[in-house]
């Protein structure tokens, strides 16, 4: 007998406890990166996430998209500039936001999950008013912060067997206002309204790393704090890890920030012992295995 059949059915074995823990279990996946421009990338990730929803996970997706915008408002000779590593959205730059996100985008995640056999929807945040948001600066324009979340339809989602798929596009406190929002901070802010179990921040990076520059597997809140007070935590972690520390306090059990440039990535985290990346989670919570 082929001894990789033998050790595939050793694998699934070996995560029948993981795959129970995680039964009925909300789990918020931002994603983005490089995987989204490629197509096997994205096939991959879609067959993960429709595994998941087959052994009873609720996923939730929640996906960027900069390259798209920029190469679009290249396209149409819109000019667009950031501040503090934040696109300044006015009138016209919110509209191209809107109209690449909820179309292109996420249209093209629907239909690699629905490829591989997932029910799955596309929605943004402004959709029954999932997320209405407040002006996060003045300086930004039309970048918003949620500031009321209605996760009603996602929880109708789940109990449709359907897979959300949410464009980080929000509704403003008036009427007619659409607000940019941040993908990790649309993600913190739907996996804080879920009380999820957990918030998977795909990244470019292989996770938190130390003092000495090896990925710190498992943290506490405390620890990420000193940890960025303390200049290890810089650049562009801080803000995952602000993300994962206002989940948290939200009510979210754990968030881990991901290598999504690793095959499997999410079902490595999951369903297996070890795990994958950073996990962030409360002192008082047990570790992955629990």
């Amino acid at each position: 007998m082929d001894r990789s059949w033998i050790a595939t059915a050793r694998t699934l074995s070996e995560a029948l406890p993981y795959l129970q823990r995680y039964t009925g279990a909300v789990v918020v996946v931002k994603f983005g990166g490089n995987a989204m421009g490629d197509d096997a990338a994205m096939a991959e990730f879609a067959r993960d996430i429709v595994l998941m929803r087959q052994v009873g996970v609720n996923p939730v997706v929640v996906h960027g998209g900069g390259p798209m915008i920029n190469e679009m408002l290249d396209r149409l000779n819109i000019e667009s500039s950031f501040v503090r590593g934040k696109r300044v959205t006015d009138e016209k730059v919110v509209e191209v936001v809107e109209m690449v996100l909820t179309g292109r985008v996420n249209k093209r995640i629907v239909n690699a999950i629905m490829d591989q056999g997932g029910r799955a929807v596309g929605l943004s945040g402004k959709d029954d008013n999932l997320m209405v948001c407040a002006p996060d600066n003045p300086e930004l324009g039309f970048v918003g912060r949620p500031e009321h979340m209605n996760v009603q339809v996602l929880e109708d989602l789940f109990a449709a067997g359907i897979i959300p798929v949410v464009a980080p596009v929000g509704a403003g406190l008036e009427a007619n206002q659409t607000y940019n929002v941040n993908g990790d901070t649309a993600a913190g802010a739907i996996a804080g309204a879920l009380k999820a179990d957990r918030l998977l921040l795909l990244t470019d990076v292989q996770g938190v790393k130390d003092a000495e520059g090896e990925v710190v597997t498992e943290l506490t809140p405390e620890e990420v704090r000193r940890m960025t007070t303390d200049g290890v935590i810089a650049g562009g972690m801080i803000p995952k890890t602000e993300t994962a520390l206002k989940a948290i306090e939200q009510g979210v059990r754990g968030v881990v920030i991901i290598d999504g440039r690793v095959p499997n990535a999410c079902l490595l985290e999951l369903f297996t012992e070890h795990g994958s990346g950073s996990l962030i989670r409360p002192a008082d919570l047990p570790p992955r295995d629990d």
